[in-house]
């Protein structure tokens, strides 16, 4: 009778978590590719994902949680004070739940790269940024490059957003350690903004070596919010924070599989966030924008694994 009861657990498959946005995600065909890869990917573990922005309520039940013996939390930091306690000062709020959709793993929710780990890092003061916050935003990335390697960081959510449009880069301060985290093979995304402007994204989505995540309506393909050539993904969500942070844990998840599969990324960039962007632009759905003319790629996770896995 025990071995029977053992087998019939080899054979049925452990009860998936609820996603913690639905829609989104199945928009996103995030929800086929748990089940799909059940039982060959961990979605997101063994992987840190740094969520850089305006500090963090460490007390809530989402950063305290433990799975399967490991802290939700793996490390944080305070790169406005220099220390390692990264709680809201001021203005700040957002930093509290922007990982959720990513790394939620509570109570039979799940967020994207549910297995992951996180790094929260408070990067400034509120999430509304001016590009003056561009020092301790500077700081913070680079605290992520000296110690990207002791805690596993392959993905960084920088998420604040100044809410204009910037139509060229702005030089400043992170300039340099985005290039340096871009040639560490490390994922950089932000959100392009909120305001609906076609004429630019926000700061810092408008620099180099840091993708500019838009979004599409959730459920619909209709491209919304800041609408510009410098976004190279569109991921279903009501703001771009929250496509964002989709995106980074899909970009986790890629990572995975690629190194699973053995998959020839060389083929499709220059370094592995390049090639990983490529792979999730010719596999997402092309999505045109009648106001600005042009069209935009949306996230299909399912498609990206399959790409690289071989999987029809």
């Amino acid at each position: 009778m025990f071995a029977f009861a053992l087998l019939l657990l080899t054979l049925v498959p452990l009860r998936a978590g609820e996603p913690v946005n639905p829609v989104e995600f199945r928009h996103a065909r995030i929800t086929d590719a748990w089940e799909k890869y059940a039982a060959i990917l961990t979605f997101g573990r063994g992987q840190t994902l740094a969520l850089v922005d305006d500090g963090c309520k460490l007390a809530m039940p989402e950063w305290t949680a433990t799975v399967d013996g490991v802290p939700k939390v793996r490390v944080a930091w305070d790169a406005v004070d220099g220390d390692p306690d990264p709680k809201h000062e001021g203005r700040g709020y957002h930093g509290s739940t922007i990982g959720i959709p990513s790394s939620l793993n509570l109570r039979g929710k799940w967020g994207v790269a549910y297995n992951n780990q996180v790094a929260v890092i408070r990067g400034l003061e509120c999430c509304h940024c001016k590009i003056a916050d561009s020092a301790p935003l500077a700081r913070a990335l680079q605290w992520i490059i000296e110690h990207h390697a002791e805690h596993r960081i392959t993905t960084v959510n920088l998420a604040p957003v100044d809410d204009l449009a910037h139509g060229t880069p702005v030089p400043t301060e992170i300039d340099a350690p985005l290039a340096k985290l871009r040639e560490l093979g490390i994922w950089v995304s932000a959100p392009a903004g909120n305001h609906h402007f076609t004429n630019g994204i926000s700061w810092p989505a408008s620099q180099p070596n840091c993708f500019a995540i838009g979004a599409v309506k959730p459920g619909a393909d209709v491209v919304i919010l800041d609408r510009d050539a410098k976004i190279v993904l569109v991921v279903p969500a009501s703001a771009t924070s929250s496509s964002n942070a989709i995106a980074c844990g899909a970009a986790m998840i890629l990572r995975e599989a690629i190194e699973r599969s053995g998959y020839a990324w060389k083929n499709d960039g220059k370094n592995l966030p390049e090639a990983m962007l490529a792979i999730f632009q010719k596999t997402g759905k092309p999505v045109a924008d009648p106001g600005t003319k042009l069209t935009f790629r949306r996230l299909d996770l399912l498609a990206a694994l399959d790409h690289v896995m071989k999987k029809p």
